[in-house]
């Protein structure tokens, strides 16, 4: 098992930055790939970046390519997320997810956060 909390988040003016943290406790962090999804309010849980374990291997999803960059530290159990240029369609509810090694190629995370709330204000 895997335990994953989210940290971070928070309320921020468009145009501003902010860093979600994900710290995780359990089965070996350094096997895992992690990553970042987001959901709004009526909307489908959308992919938002993932890295493989050793953070030789970075995916994003189009509509934050650019302006947000995900990164890893093995020696604190951490992934992190930092989203730079936010904008109003940025505001979601923000999970962390691990999975195995297929995760990186598109497979399915197993473990799951309970979510952090990120919102940008026009």
């Amino acid at each position: 098992q895997v335990q994953l909390v989210e940290s971070g988040g928070g309320s921020v003016q468009a145009g501003g930055s902010l860093r979600l943290s994900c710290a995780a406790s359990g089965r070996t962090f350094s096997g895992y790939t992690m990553g970042w999804f987001r959901q709004a309010p009526g909307k489908e849980r959308e992919f938002v970046a993932r890295i493989g374990w050793n953070s030789g291997r970075t995916y994003y999803g189009d509509s934050v390519k650019g302006r947000f960059t995900i990164s890893r530290d093995n020696a604190e159990n951490t992934v992190y997320l930092q989203m730079n240029t936010l904008k109003p369609e940025d505001t979601a509810v923000y999970y962390c997810a691990a999975g195995p090694i297929a995760f990186i190629d598109g497979g399915s995370p197993t473990y799951w956060g309970q979510g952090t709330q990120v919102t940008v204000s026009s």
